[in-house]
């Protein structure tokens, strides 16, 4: 069961909403980062982190916590914000997102902050080193479950295939594999650059048990990560829709906005429409 879960009643509308605002005064204050893969991937960590991830913040090195590897690492202001409201540190520390000696780094760094599992930010690794977690707790006779968070254009990178391919050789039911498929990369449109489709397709032809859903319906998600725990003998994979920059309609699938923060009269727009939201 979730130990961390603030209460079973909590409002994940309302929370996403908070947590949204978290990320686009993070970028604000910092002057630079990622508001796009961070506000389209943000659902899916708030409802993990608050009604099905196993974890004890006041013990981030707990021995039987699910893993999370948040592969795509550029969108750590999200996995930043969650962290803050689960109580792994004081949400004050937002506000030192990529200062000097920080431990809210532009990439995650575990050496810097506890309750990261990997430093990642070189995309295509995270799904190779969830997989090998997972491997580990089926050895290990450990309860844990494994999660990976990557982006639509890092799923390109021919390491994903791999793990793709061996989890289902050594059946492990315990890692999930979340796609955030928002259909934007840096280069540009995914589809452009290297078209995906049909990734379900494909996924399924590798064994894995996949689900496509709306990435921004938290029921929806809360529902795939329920069946994902109930599934056995293979990985689940879930290809999740969503819209970079979702919630502030001028950051809404434009490319632009992967990778720069806003300025204040910027943020100011974007919060006020979060809000009313």
């Amino acid at each position: 069961m979730p130990i961390a879960t603030p209460d079973a009643k909590t409002d994940l509308k309302a929370l996403t909403r908070e947590l949204r605002v978290d990320i686009i005064r993070m970028l604000e204050t910092a002057g630079s980062g990622h508001p796009g893969g961070s506000l389209s991937v943000i659902d899916m960590l708030a409802v993990l982190y608050f009604k099905a991830l196993s974890h004890r913040p006041s013990e981030p090195a707990w021995p039987d916590r699910d893993r999370v590897v948040l592969s795509k690492g550029h969108a750590c202001p999200a996995l930043y914000a969650v962290m803050a409201k689960a109580g792994y540190f004081p949400k004050s520390e937002l506000a030192t997102l990529r200062k000097l000696g920080s431990p809210l780094q532009g990439h995650p760094d575990r050496l810097r902050l506890p309750g990261i599992e990997v430093s990642t930010g070189s995309l295509g690794q995270g799904l190779s080193i969830a997989l090998g977690m997972a491997l580990a707790a089926k050895l290990d006779g450990k309860p844990y479950r494994s999660w990976c968070f990557m982006g639509d254009g890092e799923v390109q990178e021919g390491q994903v295939w791999e793990a793709l391919m061996a989890a289902p050789k050594f059946k492990l039911d315990n890692l999930v594999a979340v796609v955030d498929y928002n259909g934007g990369q840096i280069d540009g449109q995914v589809k452009e650059v290297m078209d995906l489709e049909p990734l379900a397709d494909k996924v399924r032809a590798f064994n894995w048990h996949t689900l496509v859903i709306d990435g921004h319906d938290l029921s929806a998600i809360e529902a795939a990560y329920a069946e994902a725990a109930k599934t056995k003998g293979r990985p689940t994979a879930i290809i999740a829709r969503t819209v970079k920059g979702k919630g502030v309609s001028f950051m809404e699938g434009d490319i632009g906005w992967h990778g720069k923060g806003p300025s204040k009269d910027e943020a100011d727009r974007a919060v006020k429409e979060i809000l009313n939201g």
